[in-house]
């Protein structure tokens, strides 16, 4: 299987502030690019820091004044890979509580910036793609299950599984791995095993 990765799904022209960029200049990127960050560039184009709508809003309410880019910042940065997989971004994205990262290359200079809506559109896959996916990749090429024993329907996204495999054992790691196709919003398990290969536990001798 093929995942999508950070750098397929970024935006690779990010919007970017200065070290010296205003307060106002700041809010006015926000709000003509209707974004809710802007990666803030040192000499090097390293991205030194983020501003957020969150971080002005900190600003304003402590009565601080305008100021720059630089005394604005959260910094240091929390930045993405673009090899990493989308799972890895939108768990960074939760742990760390903010809508968009930069991406960054070795050096640290940006690349582009991933956000929630870039990872929402994974979710637009088309069913009849996530179809194909799972049962070309998935089933047949991966686990070796031939088409002709398992129906695969999709509807926006739910994956119904349907079907007899040949050993229990198969059928939890068939269902996990059709999770992990990209677009997949829940599989429903309807399979069954021609053998039953998982071994009873041992039962506890009466005291």
């Amino acid at each position: 299987m093929t995942h999508r990765c950070v750098a397929d799904l970024m935006t690779p022209h990010a919007v970017v502030a200065q070290r010296g960029t205003t307060f106002k200049e700041i809010a006015r990127l926000l709000d003509d690019y209707e974004i809710t960050a802007v990666p803030v560039l040192g000499d090097d184009e390293e991205v030194v820091g983020v501003v957020s709508e969150a971080d002005l809003l900190r600003r304003q309410i402590a009565k601080l004044g305008a100021t720059t880019a630089e005394a604005i910042m959260t910094s240091p940065a929390v930045v993405a890979r673009p090899a990493w997989s989308v799972v890895e971004a939108a768990k960074l994205m939760e742990q760390k509580k903010v809508k968009r990262l930069p991406v960054v290359d070795d050096a640290g200079r940006l690349i582009g910036v991933i956000s929630r809506s870039d990872l929402v559109r994974l979710f637009l896959r088309r069913d009849r793609a996530i179809q194909e996916e799972v049962l070309e990749e998935v089933l047949t090429r991966t686990l070796g299950v031939s088409p002709s024993t398992v129906t695969v329907d999709v509807s926006n996204g739910s994956v119904t599984l349907t079907g007899t495999l040949e050993r229990t054992s198969m059928v939890p790691i068939a269902v996990r791995m059709c999770e992990g196709v990209d677009g997949v919003v829940e599989v429903i398990d309807r399979l069954t095993a021609e053998r039953d290969d998982i071994p009873l536990e041992p039962q506890k001798a009466p005291e």
